[in-house]
């Protein structure tokens, strides 16, 4: 399957997910408690997956278009489209402090598990996924008078949201690492 295939489908999969499924989910971890209540944000690992060699503008066009649909269902008037279009822009420069090689030379491929290994990966999807949780929330309440509700909410949030990224990786990847034949 072509790649743009490939990541076409995964873009329509993750936003029916997020569209038809979280957001009808409401989470607390403690009910009674003052704890926030949220839901689970797992769209912008459609800009964790892209293949390294994506040029930036697309990122960016794509990280738009994602923030705006979830904009759109959820009423919040460019709040995703924002934070996911400033993740899509700092994803290189987050690939390049986590990879080992130069992105040119992963060629066609995804950041996966598989072509970077679990740590790498898991830093990559997670400091990305609370950039993206940071700036929606900070946003979203436009308000640090009440700090640790707000860092909470970001906390909750970000570890719920990597929860679902970690079995999508479980879920969608080949766990034998492929070896390239000399």
């Amino acid at each position: 399957m072509s790649i743009y295939l490939r990541n076409l489908l995964r873009f329509g999969f993750i936003i029916f997910i997020q569209l038809f499924l979280l957001n009808k989910v409401e989470i607390s971890w403690w009910q009674n408690s003052g704890f926030p209540i949220f839901t689970p944000l797992i769209y912008p690992i459609i800009i964790i997956l892209l293949p390294y060699n994506t040029p930036p503008w697309v990122s960016i066009l794509t990280g738009f278009f994602a923030g705006l649909i979830v904009d759109a269902s959820m009423n919040t008037p460019g709040m995703h489209a924002f934070a996911t279009v400033l993740i899509a822009y700092f994803r290189t420069n987050v690939l390049n402090a986590v990879l080992p090689r130069n992105l040119s030379d992963y060629r066609m491929e995804s950041p996966t598990v598989k072509t970077m290994g679990w740590f790498p990966y898991m830093v990559y999807a997670a400091f990305l996924i609370l950039f993206h949780h940071s700036c929606y929330f900070t946003i979203q309440l436009w308000n640090v008078s009440n700090l640790s509700y707000l860092l909470l909410k970001i906390l909750a949030t970000t570890i719920t949201s990597m929860l679902f990224i970690l079995a999508y990786a479980l879920l969608f990847t080949n766990q034998q690492r492929s070896t390239v034949q000399p």
